[in-house]
């Protein structure tokens, strides 16, 4: 595209919550063991909010750090993007509460967008093509939910699966005229969209006819169909992805999935017959995150030595909608 202004990633952090519950303590709830849970999803055990925390504190310390990784300052955002599937309210959004608590001065743009769990995918589209137009600078990304507050513990195929987290991404205008996006690409279909979802509570004007159901406002996901989606849509949608990029699966340094079950994760490397060290996995501690978990197995990973910066990886998720995407990136140095 002519003009079209490259991106740069320039700092990613993330936040969980310090309170984990693990397979053992769900066995409190239901009928379960940790053999059951963990052979089924691997997961061991997941991090959940507790008592006045929210999205909104997850978010907000996943900020800071990108911020600092990113050595700017909150003066410098002129846009705010959030992914979130489960804020604390509805309005003011998770965006515009964020401006406030970070102490940006100036009144930028703020917004939230809802993919689900493909959301950070989603908020790295919107933001590319604004910086790419010229019409932003310097975005701050946010992917942040709780979902254990809108979990039904009662549920034990549901409950296991999910937690809590954030994750947070700096994207500029690129300085040296790399484009740190090489591909992205994002869908939806929303035939399929009962596979997973949450249908909010609420009451007709009492002068009306009354509405035949009332939502619980949990999560009701058939998790069969999604797993048969997800094994069969994701890991062709990648390959694609990777061959726009101009690149091949080899030449790719790491495949970082959205983190939703170990069995779907694997499926995806066996179809790009990847070695266990160029895919980042870390659902067994954190379990289901939505859209932070890209962000957080991304800086976690580095943390722990298994990412090498200075590399590329192949990004990708699906979620309700249903929706997914994925996107080859650049890592630079010093981004986390």
């Amino acid at each position: 595209m002519t003009n079209f202004k490259p991106m740069k990633i320039a700092g990613i952090g993330y936040c969980v919550p310090k309170t984990v519950i693990t397979n053992e303590d769900l066995k409190k709830l239901y009928e379960t063991s940790d053999e059951w849970i963990y052979t089924r999803t691997g997961i061991k055990e997941r991090r959940v909010v507790s008592g006045n925390e929210t999205a909104i504190d997850l978010g907000l310390v996943a900020a800071q750090n990108a911020l600092k990784k990113s050595g700017l300052e909150p003066k410098d955002i002129d846009c705010i993007i959030s992914a979130a599937s489960v804020p604390p309210q509805l309005y003011p959004t998770l965006s515009c509460t964020l401006q406030t608590k970070l102490g940006i001065p100036n009144q930028v743009p703020a917004f939230d967008l809802t993919a689900a769990c493909t959301g950070l995918i989603y908020a790295l589209q919107v933001a590319r093509g604004f910086i790419g137009a010229g019409i932003y600078k310097t975005i701050l990304i946010v992917a942040s939910d709780n979902n254990s507050k809108i979990t039904d513990w009662t549920d034990r195929g549901t409950s296991i699966l999910f937690g809590d987290g954030a994750g947070a991404m700096i994207v500029t205008e690129s300085d040296d005229g790399i484009d740190d996006v090489l591909s992205i690409n994002i869908s939806a279909d929303g035939s399929i969209g009962q596979m997973i979802q949450t249908n909010m509570p609420g009451q007709c004007c009492p002068l009306v006819e009354p509405a035949d159901e009332v939502g619980t406002g949990k999560i009701i996901m058939n998790g069969k169909e999604v797993y048969k989606f997800a094994v069969s849509t994701v890991p062709a949608y990648v390959e694609d992805c990777i061959a726009k990029s101009g690149m091949t699966s080899e030449e790719i340094d790491y495949l970082i999935p959205h983190q939703a079950n170990q069995r779907i994760i694997e499926s995806i490397q066996n179809r790009l017959k990847y070695s266990d060290d160029k895919v980042i996995s870390n659902i067994k501690y954190y379990g289901n995150t939505s859209a932070a978990s890209i962000p957080i197995a991304l800086v976690e990973g580095v943390e722990q030595g298994k990412i090498k910066l200075g590399s590329t990886a192949v990004l990708c998720g699906f979620g309700a909608g249903m929706t997914w995407g994925a996107a080859v990136v650049r890592l630079r140095k010093g981004i986390c």
